[in-house]
């Protein structure tokens, strides 16, 4: 066993130790619970840039027992699982700043991280998942980690929420082991492989493979918020900001839209998934969940709300792109997944920061909010720009993908699908922005308690809304370059088709 068996183990371990020593802390101990919290994050950050580099150059990380019969555990790092696993760790450090501010002084902390470690745990362990076992453990665990921080206010709001929440998402684990028992009776055990691992399976078996992926498309897509199956989603937004950051742009929502494109292309294949007729009516379903998030979006008065039904419409994309069947809209897709959780990351830790700085949570309540925080609502203003697909943010770049590969892929109703989506988010985006700068600042906010001499608010809950914001810039700005997210989709979509 070399290094190279330890390290995905490793990247599971600097959350899985943390986790535990958390709990142990006493809530007093911020300082102590801090620099745990914020090691075991740069720790893990350096681990899979490691790895990162190591996979560029066709090295290998494994980690596998065996759990029963024909069954393993596989961990292993490959292109796609360290595109999620980098995006995770890298958003994990900033939301737990961002964290570490926003409950400052509150109870429960240490509970509340605890948690919060086992959740990027679970994250961890799907994004390197080396076949469907493996990834199930790991999806329903993090099922169990998020519902303590869904509910942590205990209010019975919140409660009400998280118990929706696990009706959805224990609903969805169950179709999920149906269709991953079923086709382990078909065709036994096997791992993810690039080109998938299904083509050579007896044409009498073509039927019950369409079923089988229904099911597995149908328990993914809870977590991936498709329609119908989103409604846990927006009742979700009872959860603190940090908690909301983390289930729409860096866990949840991710690990079903990743899960999806784990079945497409590495269990069935896409060649062989198109040749069953399958990905033509994803397509379509990823369509309808575009266009209806946008247009509930639109009608939603609280901030958090309408970035929920943000979050129903922009994760289709990944999945939109995915099923185009071309490596261009491949790109697209799998790039989106990265520039969609810097971007909404953004926005949510913008919503936390009107909430706790001046009160506000309705819309209606933000005009002139520019005006006394000015860095915030840049940092906002960003991430909704990128949202539209306004050039030069990382969202530009998706949909330009997005809308290039539809047309290699012989697809252009798709444009259509793309253009009235992005008019949709500029409806429901630009008039926040204009209350922001133009409108009317009132003459004291509802809730100024919060005196800062150097700052515009708790300067631990606005650097990382900058700095990510920075990087959705920087994402747009630097696609071109051969260390950015579109390069690393490009190899991912190179040694997918190539073969």
């Amino acid at each position: 066993m070399n290094i190279n068996f330890w390290l995905p183990l490793m990247v599971l371990a600097t959350s899985l130790v943390s986790a535990i020593v958390i709990f142990i802390i006493p809530d007093e101990r911020n300082i102590l619970r801090g620099a745990f919290n914020l090691l075991a994050a740069i720790v893990k950050i350096a681990i899979v840039a490691g790895m990162i580099v190591g996979v560029y150059y066709q090295q290998e990380f494994e980690t596998r027992f065996t759990l029963i019969g024909d069954i393993d555990f596989v961990l292993r790092a490959d292109a796609l699982s360290l595109l999620f696993a980098g995006l995770s760790s890298l958003l994990w450090l900033f939301t737990t700043i961002y964290a570490m501010g926003y409950l400052r002084g509150t109870p429960n902390r240490s509970r509340f991280f605890g948690f919060f470690s086992l959740c990027v745990a679970s994250t961890m362990g799907i994004a390197m998942a080396g076949n469907l076992f493996t990834f199930l453990i790991f999806f329903e665990m993090l099922t169990l980690s998020t519902y303590p921080l869904v509910v942590h206010k205990g209010s019975k709001e919140a409660l009400n929420s998280g118990r929706t929440y696990l009706i959805y998402t224990m609903a969805g684990g169950a179709v999920l082991l149906l269709g991953i028992a079923w086709l382990h009776s078909v065709v036994g055990a096997f791992d993810f492989a690039e080109t998938g691992v299904l083509r050579d399976v007896d044409a009498s078996f073509y039927p019950t493979l369409q079923i089988i992926f229904i099911l597995l498309i149908a328990g993914l897509g809870v977590k991936a918020a498709l329609v119908p199956l989103h409604g846990w989603l927006p009742k979700a937004m009872v959860a603190p900001a940090p908690v909301s950051a983390l289930l729409h742009a860096v866990a949840v929502v991710k690990a079903g839209a990743f899960g999806i494109v784990r079945v497409i292309y590495n269990v069935y294949g896409v060649e062989f998934a198109a040749s069953l007729q399958l990905l033509l009516p994803l397509a379509i379903l990823a369509s309808i969940t575009i266009i209806y998030g946008s247009v509930q979006a639109i009608r939603q008065l609280d901030l958090k709300k309408r970035l929920a039904f943000s979050t129903v419409s922009q994760v289709s994309y990944i999945i939109l792109g995915l099923a185009l069947f071309g490596p261009i809209a491949t790109v697209g897709g799998l790039v989106h997944l990265l520039h969609q959780g810097i971007m909404k990351v953004t926005l949510f830790f913008c919503a936390g920061l009107y909430a706790e700085t001046i009160g506000v949570k309705k819309i209606a309540d933000l005009s002139g909010a520019g005006q006394r925080m000015p860095l915030t609502s840049a940092a906002f203003t960003i991430g909704a720009f990128g949202m539209i697909g306004i050039p030069p943010t990382a969202g530009f770049v998706s949909k330009w993908y997005l809308g290039w590969g539809a047309m290699e892929a012989g697809a252009p109703w798709v444009l259509a699908v793309l253009l009235t989506s992005s008019a949709l988010n500029a409806i429901y985006f630009l008039p926040i922005v204009h209350k922001l700068w133009f409108g009317k600042a009132p003459q004291q906010w509802p809730a100024e308690h919060i005196p800062f001499k150097r700052f515009e608010t708790n300067p631990w809950l606005l650097w990382p809304a900058i700095i990510t914001a920075a990087f959705s810039i920087g994402a747009g700005l630097l696609a071109a370059a051969g260390w950015s997210p579109l390069s690393w989709a490009e190899l991912i979509a190179v040694r997918e088709y190539l073969p």
